[in-house]
């Protein structure tokens, strides 16, 4: 193969991880160069307790006509899973034409599909990803040669090292969606900006208060506060913390912003993004986070977390959330209509059971609690 399109043909392996589709580009590349009708590359094999997840590209598109492809009933009869790994087979090698064409994989899955010879190889990889390549051609074509062979013998040390890859970014992924959810639950919105204090990302909390204008919002992509005496602080606070950013410190200030329909103030974090070298568009680096809490504000749906964590009442965990909420006892009881009497009494079940002593102990526990994350 030419220098320039083996070049090409590494690229699209080593995009793969970041594709839509994982590796549709390359195995579409691949299957082109091999005059292949399809090529398949299973990343997570199927089991009982799980769905198999594969990428496909033929001539008939991502998906097989007619059949899913590479189903658990057909992963059930194929014949190459136990091969010795990091090795390529081929089906006529391995069983012989006359054994190959009365295999039931072969007459039940390929050959209704017009698929006659077949490459396979089962891949570990340094991290001990298992997953395996398949390329299929049909009737018309003829079995795959030695200099075929050789190249795609060639390719899989840097397929491997790409599915390492593609296994970390999907961790990170995780972790990030993880850590973001949480972040949603405890009602705080965070806006990332870039090193010219454009809005790049935002939270559903952070949204929406952009969205009511409730504090702040913004214009032409730039964070503005809803007081213009205080805008004018918190713009110097974000350009300390983008020019924080060039310097590579973690410095981080803390103010209060003014809302235009509520006397609770917004409590607002602004810290700087330590630097990053990723090849990215540098006017579009991350640079700025700004972290918004709601001081008023209560975490989403507690009731069974209270319940599993303190084993309080319904009546309790009502009363719970209200004193979370900033109500007085009195308060609190004209709300769930009880009388006095009766609310100090399911406050003392509360104290009881969480170890609280005073109602500013346990709106202080109930908030630094798991509940929230729930």
């Amino acid at each position: 193969m030419p220098a320039a399109e083996l070049s090409a043909l590494l690229a699209k392996l080593y995009q793969g991880p970041t594709e839509a589709v994982p590796w549709s580009a390359f195995l579409e590349s691949a299957r082109q160069r091999l005059d292949a009708v399809f090529v398949t590359l299973v990343l997570r094999h199927p089991a009982t307790d799980r769905p198999g997840l594969i990428v496909n590209a033929s001539t008939y598109g991502p998906h097989l006509p007619g059949e899913p492809s590479y189903s658990e009933q057909y992963y059930a009869l194929c014949p190459f899973l136990d091969l010795h790994p990091d090795r390529l087979f081929s089906a006529d090698e391995l069983f012989g034409e006359a054994g190959w064409l009365a295999h039931p994989f072969y007459t039940q899955y390929l050959a209704p599909l017009g698929l006659r010879y077949i490459l396979a190889a089962n891949l570990v990889t340094p991290d001990g990803v298992e997953c395996a390549l398949f390329i299929s051609r049909g009737h018309a074509g003829q079995d795959f040669g030695e200099a075929e062979k050789a190249l795609l013998h060639g390719l899989l040390p840097h397929l491997k090292r790409a599915v390492d890859l593609h296994a970390a970014l999907d961790v990170l992924q995780s972790e990030r969606a993880l850590y973001a959810e949480a972040v949603d639950r405890l009602l705080v919105g965070t806006i990332i900006l870039d090193e010219h204090g454009k809005a790049i990302r935002t939270n559903a909390v952070a949204g929406r208060l952009l969205q009511a204008r409730d504090g702040l919002y913004l214009a032409d992509n730039t964070l503005h506060a809803h007081c213009p005496m205080e805008n004018r602080r918190f713009r110097k606070i974000l350009d300390d913390a983008a020019q924080a950013h060039a310097l590579a410190s973690s410095r981080s200030e803390v103010t209060t912003l003014s809302r235009p329909a509520s006397p609770t103030p917004l409590s607002v974090l602004v810290r700087p993004i330590p630097l990053s070298y990723r090849t990215e568009d540098k006017a579009r680096r991350p640079a700025v986070v700004v972290f918004i809490r709601d001081p008023a504000g209560s975490p989403r749906n507690p009731h069974a977390s209270l319940r599993k964590l303190f084993h309080l009442t319904p009546t309790e965990i009502e009363l719970a959330l209200l004193m979370v909420d900033g109500l007085t006892l009195d308060e609190a009881a004209v709300r769930l209509g009880v009388k006095k009497n009766t609310a100090r009494a399911h406050l003392r079940g509360i104290f009881a059971k969480t170890g609280a002593t005073r109602q500013a102990v346990l709106v202080k526990m109930l908030l630094s609690s798991v509940v929230g994350m729930g």
